[in-house]
């Protein structure tokens, strides 16, 4: 894949998607299917497939592949999927990217091993990634995501990892830091937001786009701070940023999955329950997301 191409597959918003769950637990592939089918016409380049919004440690290995053959079955003409491949162990996520290019993914997104945290070092974690990349049959991205995982990957690392051609990006996901990460960007590796927080500075500095969990509730939303960060629109951009940072903070700030599975359902997606140990919102928090949203124009 070239860099051209590479920088147009990753040029968007993408919705890490949500794996809804019937009251049972169970994955309700029907509301599934019914949030592709509306994303599919909202103009956002494409997915991320079990993501932490995907509540990828709560699904078991056959679930996992059922809900990411959805997202590529059904995602619209032309949209990408990203695999999230969250494992700590290095077969099971090499296991997990050959069913994932076989399946039709675009490309697989791979985050650092946790448990082990104290043994991470910069040279095990060049060992993990680039032998990944040499054993997948699709571009991989590196995903920071210290808040998952305990462990924040240095732009050191990132740029010995940058220049291996099977590793064509990443999505920062880190509270802070993703200036540090812009100035690697080339042809070939792309730097993606991975939060709506901060998408539009992150593309005022040269990123292409984002992972922003806003897209799962309000895709039109984040599509028009992309816009702004597209035609470097700082008149524009920077109240619409303030805005979204406002509004993402009630949601996924506030509760996390089980708040944006809420406004998924508030903005007439199909959000459905968290998987336990994570519980869904109690009745009180919904009103009181209702109105935040309804403030903001969001709801009718």
């Amino acid at each position: 894949m070239g860099g051209g191409e590479i920088h147009s597959k990753l040029s968007g918003v993408f919705a890490p998607m949500c794996t809804p769950f019937a009251p049972n637990e169970d994955v309700d592939h029907d509301a599934l299917r019914f949030n592709l089918a509306r994303y599919a016409e909202s103009g956002i380049r494409g997915y991320l497939a079990l993501g932490s919004n995907g509540e990828n440690r709560s699904l078991a290995e056959d679930e996992r592949l059922s809900v990411l053959e959805d997202v590529v079955r059904h995602k619209g003409r032309g949209q990408v999927v990203l695999a999230g491949a969250a494992y700590d162990g290095q077969r099971e996520a090499e296991r997990f990217l050959d069913a994932a290019a076989d399946l039709g993914a675009d490309f697989g997104l791979v985050l650092a091993p946790g448990y082990f945290r104290r043994q991470m070092t910069d040279e095990v974690l060049y060992r993990y990634f680039s032998s990944l990349a040499e054993h997948a049959q699709i571009p991989l991205l590196l995903y920071n995501a210290p808040g998952f995982c305990g462990i924040t990957l240095s732009p050191a690392l990132v740029g010995r990892l940058a220049a291996h051609p099977n590793i064509v990006g990443m999505k920062d996901s880190a509270s802070r830091g993703i200036e540090s990460f812009l100035p690697l960007q080339s042809r070939s590796f792309q730097v993606l937001a991975g939060s709506a927080n901060f998408l539009f500075p992150a593309m005022m500095g040269g990123s292409p786009g984002g992972t922003v969990s806003l897209a799962n509730s309000f895709p039109q939303l984040a599509l028009q701070l992309f816009r702004y960060g597209q035609a470097r629109d700082g008149v524009n951009g920077s109240p619409l940023q303030e805005r979204i940072t406002r509004i993402n903070a009630a949601i996924s700030g506030a509760h996390g999955v089980a708040g944006v599975k809420a406004a998924m359902t508030l903005a007439g997606f199909r959000g459905g329950i968290p998987r336990r140990p994570l519980l869904p919102l109690e009745s009180g928090e919904v009103q009181q997301l209702r109105s935040i949203l309804g403030a903001e124009g969001l709801l009718p």
